[in-house]
């Protein structure tokens, strides 16, 4: 009204000033317009920031969350492990009836038998086992006919049998000679990672899946089958097997006998202090003078891994741990042969 009054006191035309005044308008209106998208971009630019500052901010506490579940659940797994060591040797200690009057007579076999058992700590809860590596095959003194007949027994076809059997000799040996269906440094250095033949003994029998003809599923096993990992060792201190800590997957694998009955064998062995041995070999359905005795000894264990597993109660991550100690002197001493506080596939079954 302004403008127009101002059109008519000066008499200009009315549709020119019309026009002039439209023309500012329109002009206010882009100025207008400019201003609302820069604001939006500044609004854009500001919820860009702020979502990628609350993002970092949470990814960082939820990386502290897990830290700290990792550190908890790694000395949680200590703990089982300390209370795996201490029953061990406390087991030792009352074997000395002197030492320990009152008390009735244990065995170390007893409490190294593969067997989980569980415990809380705080708001953790640890599991810890014992097994007695005396109770395993050898892997650096199996000789061919052994390791042949416990491929056989659980059911490795005939092809892989030969190659598994000869790569392993060839694997261990000092020399760089082929056996018929082995494999040495010139067949390694073609793979993919290359590498070289040890030429030497096990050091882990994890090297087994660097062996030619291993695979991951006859090394770690499946629900129905029994894995190597849980066959051999390289820290058994005897050439032959103890079968008072022998589990029923290595008893089914020297002996052939279906994994029920080497079960059942395992828990008639607990009453050994009613039986005799005698009796316990006719539960394996071997003789007084069979060839396969020859394999077996009863005795108590001196080399044992302690294997323990932690974890928070209300996760399901877990940290596992794992020593091989050998027992040494009369009471509780004890040696430290190899540590691995890593997480190890199938640790726990």
């Amino acid at each position: 009204m302004k403008t127009i009054a101002n059109c008519e006191m000066r008499n200009v035309d009315r549709k020119s000033c019309n026009s002039k005044s439209a023309i500012r308008n329109s002009q206010s209106l882009n100025e207008r317009g400019v201003a609302l998208v820069v604001v939006l971009w500044i609004f854009i630019f500001l919820f860009v920031v702020a979502f990628d500052f609350s993002s970092s901010v949470r990814e960082e506490g939820m990386a502290a969350h897990h830290y700290a579940e990792e550190s908890e659940s790694y000395y949680l797994a200590l703990a089982g492990f300390q209370e795996g060591l201490f029953r061990l040797l406390e087991r030792r200690a009352l074997e000395n009836p002197a030492a320990s009057p009152g008390f009735p007579l244990t065995q170390v076999w007893q409490v190294a038998d593969g067997s989980w058992s569980e415990g809380n700590l705080g708001e953790g809860v640890y599991r810890v086992r014992l097994v007695d590596e005396g109770g395993k095959v050898s892997l650096n003194r199996v000789d061919d006919v052994t390791l042949r007949r416990i491929f056989t027994n659980l059911g490795v076809e005939e092809s892989r049998k030969s190659i598994l059997v000869d790569s392993i000799l060839d694997w261990r040996d000092e020399d760089d000679l082929h056996r018929t269906n082995g494999a040495e440094s010139d067949y390694y250095l073609s793979l993919s990672p290359s590498y070289t033949a040890k030429n030497g003994p096990f050091d882990t029998v994890e090297e087994l899946l660097w062996v030619r003809g291993m695979t991951l599923g006859l090394f770690y096993g499946t629900e129905s089958e029994i894995g190597f990992k849980d066959i051999f060792s390289v820290d058994s201190p005897i050439d032959r097997i103890n079968l008072r800590t022998a589990s029923a997957e290595v008893i089914r694998a020297l002996v052939g006998l279906p994994l029920d009955k080497s079960r059942a064998f395992a828990e008639e062995r607990k009453k050994l202090s009613e039986k005799t041995v005698a009796d316990l070999l006719k539960i394996l359905g071997i003789a007084a003078g069979d060839a396969i005795l020859r394999q077996f000894v009863f005795t108590n264990p001196s080399v044992l891994t302690i294997e323990a597993v932690g974890r928070h109660r209300d996760t399901v991550a877990s940290r596992r741990v794992k020593a091989v100690i050998r027992l040494v002197g009369e009471q509780a001493g004890y040696q430290l042969i190899r540590w691995v506080d890593r997480d190890i596939p199938g640790i726990e079954s």
